[in-house]
């Protein structure tokens, strides 16, 4: 089945927390801090794969992670970086937050690769923390956290033309003979349950790309049959072929039902209903006698006088097939080109934490050790001798929750507290 829409899970690397250690070596009694620093979590990379034309892949796997950093060893060893992960999918893939709905990027023409989640920093091992004050610091930086996101992967075909037409019409014998697309063809409706897309080479001209667009009936707008999952597709094209059977082989009113699919995508997208139109009417192998002059004055007598040109064809045999390539071209040469791409809605804010580390210990002789560069930072303007200035280091300890740590260490009445070179006795 083809699927042109998934949600998945994605999420960069985790960074290495930082590690705390001391140089331990023969005649040095006192060696200074060595702890290295982790390693930088590995980002989560979007990349378009030319050979992928659908997300069937996102069907099986639904979750994404780039890999975690390793935490910094002794002897200021450095943590491993995470490896990066790259997410492959098909050239026009709008990749969306799952819960609003808005874009972040396009993947689209020249936006090939793009690192959507960065991987988190690693930390920074106890070396980094030595001060004249603190020559051992007993606490490292832990690893900043990756981000992680639920997306929604859609996927608009990228194409300069799109092949429209109720089913069983011939779009798919008409892409064959065209182009060096291979779709499955069979005299069944609904036939055709993928956009195949297909390069038209033209003999002196540049070619164009045309997308076989299936699966549009009345109510398609509406949601009917697959009628959204395939109208998508057409919103990049340039210009509309619109293939009806000109020669009724099913029964069917070939103006009716252009008609019919105008007003679909006019319901879907007024601005896609007014751009350039041609009427390929197919199957004139299929006439008897008169019948197709007939049924060809009908077509150009209701549709040419709105400036929509009626080419007479045969997917089969490819009679005036060609007259209609060149026609084709000649639209898109004085067609604008714009690129259709979506324009960013949603920006990836990194989770806005502080992270510096803060080291809750008790020690061999039954007291206890508060350390950390936001703790001494935060004892370096506050005045602990006035009221209000003791109010503000109670509030600190316990917002950090550096007072459940002691008290999950066992921490009792008139137990002593060292924070920083300051001794207090703790009392609940």
């Amino acid at each position: 089945m083809f699927a042109d829409q998934a949600k998945i899970y994605i999420r960069s690397g985790k960074g290495g927390d930082g590690h705390v250690s001391f140089r331990r070596e023969l005649y040095v009694p006192a060696g200074g801090p060595d702890g290295g620093d982790g390693g930088r979590g590995g980002d989560l990379i979007f990349e378009v794969d030319p050979g992928l034309n659908t997300l069937n892949e996102f069907r099986h796997i639904r979750k994404y992670c780039a890999g975690d950093g390793e935490p910094g060893g002794r002897k200021r060893c450095h943590g491993k970086d995470g490896e990066d992960l790259v997410v492959k999918v098909p050239a026009g893939t709008i990749i969306k937050e799952a819960n609003t709905g808005k874009v972040i990027t396009d993947m689209s023409y020249e936006n090939k690769r793009e690192v959507l989640l960065k991987g988190g920093r690693g930390g920074k091992g106890n070396q980094h923390y030595a001060t004249p004050t603190m020559q051992a610091p007993k606490y490292a930086q832990p690893g900043k956290p990756g981000i992680e996101l639920d997306v929604i992967l859609e996927l608009k075909t990228i194409a300069d033309v799109g092949l429209v037409g109720f089913p069983n019409v011939g779009k798919s014998t008409f892409l064959s003979r065209v182009t060096n697309a291979k779709p499955k063809i069979a005299n069944y409706h609904f036939t055709t349950l993928n956009p195949n897309l297909g390069v038209v080479d033209l003999e002196g001209t540049d070619g164009f790309v045309i997308a076989d667009i299936p699966g549009l009936i009345e109510g398609a707008s509406d949601g009917v049959g697959l009628g959204h999952q395939f109208l998508k597709h057409i919103e990049r094209t340039r210009v509309m072929i619109h293939m009806i059977d000109a020669a009724s082989v099913e029964g069917r009113d070939p103006i009716n039902d252009i008609k019919v699919i105008n007003d679909e995508l006019r319901a879907y997208n007024e601005e896609i209903a007014n751009r350039p139109q041609v009427i390929a009417a197919n199957k004139i192998d299929c006439f008897y006698g008169d019948d197709e002059e007939t049924v060809l004055s009908m077509l150009r007598d209701e549709f040419e006088p709105q400036g929509i040109k009626v080419f007479p064809i045969s997917a089969v045999t490819g009679q005036g097939v060609k007259e209609l390539l060149y026609y084709v071209k000649e639209m898109l040469d004085k067609v604008e080109k714009p690129n259709v791409v979506f324009e960013k809605e949603f920006e990836i804010q990194e989770e806005d934490i502080s992270n510096e580390p803060i080291s809750v210990v008790r020690e061999d002789d039954g007291t206890f050790s508060i350390e950390g560069p936001r703790v001494e930072r935060m004892l370096g303007y506050t005045n602990l001798d006035s009221e209000r200035g003791f109010e503000f280091f109670q509030k600190f300890m316990k917002e950090n929750g550096i007072i459940e740590e002691l008290e999950k260490l066992g921490i009792e009445d008139e137990d002593t507290v060292n924070v920083c070179g300051w001794s207090f006795e703790y009392y609940k």
